[in-house]
């Protein structure tokens, strides 16, 4: 999701096909009032992927992001106004082909449900959801996706699971309020990677306080990780210890760097001692062993060059420059 001011068009329009560059294959942008939504006809013409409209309180700005030809829309029908301004909502989705994606955060369920549940529980959530999914039915709207979104692990969980047991409606997953990078990271690899595990999410985003892109590049690493979807180089790298006698934090972040807006899909190990060094670097497609004042480079097992190491960090760069050369020229025949 941007975190750009949607109304400046120019801006956004950057962040999105930055996103877009690193990975992002659908985009959501919030459209707070009338500006914002008036904005929308030029986003969504020079936009590389999809939009989707994050829409609360005002019904009418649904309606104009529809209009607009948005391909997608996410709203929470409890805070969008009466029965009759939601209906209006789903029947002009309806009309321009937009689905609707009912999005139920923890601290956004009924008061009515609260109290029944005693709380923002999974099983209140769930029942905030189906409450909403037959409203948008009964208007014989069927283009429906759902989300269920806490910032607990456990509960974010058991909602979806228990939602999978009540609807065949695709699932878009997150850990919402996540936190800052790290926490957030960390909080979203367990809670998405136990969902995608167990074949539940068809959609996804990773919340992170800061910059979107951050966002993309965890979510891609959930993905490789599970081995579900690959992005970009896999990159190995030895968590240092006291045999490590090179710059292997500063080298590995200089070959992240790198690397970070390549597609292509390989593996580059970057190993700081003689015990799993070798057999790391040997094994990837392009690796270096580093140790005592020198680092030596492997290439599909073979070795390729050997560096001094005072020169570590810019002769393993090189060396994956022209890696990358060649595989791309290998690509283009």
């Amino acid at each position: 999701m941007t975190n750009t001011d949607s109304r400046n068009v120019q801006a956004t329009l950057s962040q999105i096909h930055s996103l877009a560059q690193a990975g992002c294959e659908i985009v959501r942008l919030a459209v707070p009032d009338r500006t914002a939504a008036q904005a929308l006809p030029e986003l969504i013409a020079a936009s590389p992927v999809p939009l989707v409209a994050d829409i609360h309180f005002d019904h009418r700005l649904a309606l104009a992001a529809a209009e607009a030809g948005i391909h997608g829309l996410r709203i929470n029908p409890g805070n969008i106004g009466s029965r009759e301004r939601i209906n209006r909502v789903v029947d002009t989705a309806k009309a321009n082909s937009v689905p609707i994606r009912i999005g139920v955060n923890s601290g956004s369920v009924e008061k009515a449900l609260l109290r029944r549940f005693n709380g923002p529980t999974p099983q209140a959530m769930v029942e905030s959801a189906l409450r909403h999914v037959r409203i948008l039915e009964r208007r014989g709207f069927e283009r429906i996706k759902v989300s269920l979104k806490s910032s607990s692990v456990p509960d974010t969980v058991r909602a979806y699971r228990l939602l999978a047991e009540r609807t065949d409606y695709p699932l878009h997953i997150g850990i919402t309020e996540a936190g800052t990078l790290l926490r957030g990271g960390v909080k979203s690899g367990v809670g998405l990677g136990i969902l995608l595990w167990e074949g539940l999410g068809d959609t996804m985003r990773v919340s992170l306080t800061g910059d979107p892109l951050n966002e993309v590049l965890v979510a891609w690493e959930i993905l490789r990780s599970l081995d579900l979807r690959h992005r970009g180089p896999v990159i190995i790298s030895c968590p240092t210890c006291g045999r490590t006698e090179i710059d292997l934090e500063g080298l590995a972040r200089a070959v992240e760097t790198r690397l970070m807006e390549v597609p292509d899909v390989f593996t580059v190990a970057v190993m700081g001692c003689e015990v799993n060094g070798p057999g790391e670097a040997r094994e990837a497609d392009i690796g270096l062993a580093g140790g005592r004042n020198r680092g030596v480079v492997f290439r599909k097992g073979r070795v390729v060059r050997k560096i001094a190491g005072n020169d570590l960090v810019a002769g393993f760069l090189e060396e994956l420059d022209r890696f990358l050369d060649e595989q791309r020229n290998q690509a283009e025949r």
